[in-house]
C-alpha cells in the first residue's frame, strides 16, 4: 500500500494536469526510498521502477504500458489497472513477496545504478525525441 504523502503528491500532479508518467514517478520515488532505507531490496533498478509503476496503476494512475513492452508486461499492466481501487490482497502472497524482496540487495537504488539506468533508457530514444522532451521540460519548469 502506498504512503499517504505519495498518494497526495500524485493527486496534486493530476490536479495540475501533469502527465500520468509524472504522477507515477511519485510511486517510483517512494519505492527507491524504501530500498534506500532498508525496508526491502530489489534485484535491479528496472525491478524497482517496475514495482513503483505497478503500485501507481493499482492506485488509479491511468498509465498504459509502453509500446515496446513485452506481452507479459502489457498483460500485467492491464491486471494492475483492473485492480485499481480494489483493496483485497492475499496476506500470504504479500508476506512471500516481502520476504523475497528482503533477500535482494540494496545497490539497485544507488545513485550510480539510477544514473546507469537513466542513461541506458535515454540511449534507446532518438536525438529528436530527447531534444523535444528537454525543451518541454525547460518550458514547464517551475520558475
Amino acid at each position: 500500500m502506498p504512503e499517504k504523502e505519495t498518494l497526495e503528491r500524485a493527486r496534486q500532479d493530476k490536479r495540475e494536469g501533469k502527465a500520468p508518467s509524472t504522477q507515477a514517478g511519485e510511486f517510483v520515488r517512494e519505492e527507491i526510498e524504501h530500498i534506500r532505507e532498508g525496508k526491502h531490496g530489489a534485484r535491479s533498478t528496472k525491478q524497482a521502477i517496475a514495482i513503483g509503476l505497478s503500485k501507481a496503476r493499482r492506485a488509479g494512475v491511468e498509465l498504459p504500458p509502453s509500446e515496446s513492452s513485452s506481452e507479459e508486461t502489457k498483460e500485467q499492466a492491464k491486471r494492475d489497472l483492473r485492480k485499481a481501487g480494489k483493496k483485497t490482497k492475499s496476506s500470504k502472497r504479500a508476506q512471500a513477496t516481502r520476504k523475497a524482496l528482503k533477500r535482494e540487495g540494496r545497490t539497485a537504488a544507488s545513485k550510480e545504478a539510477l544514473s546507469r539506468q537513466a542513461r541506458a533508457a535515454a540511449r534507446k530514444r532518438s536525438k529528436a525525441s530527447r531534444s523535444r522532451s528537454a525543451k518541454k521540460a525547460a518550458a514547464t519548469r517551475k520558475k
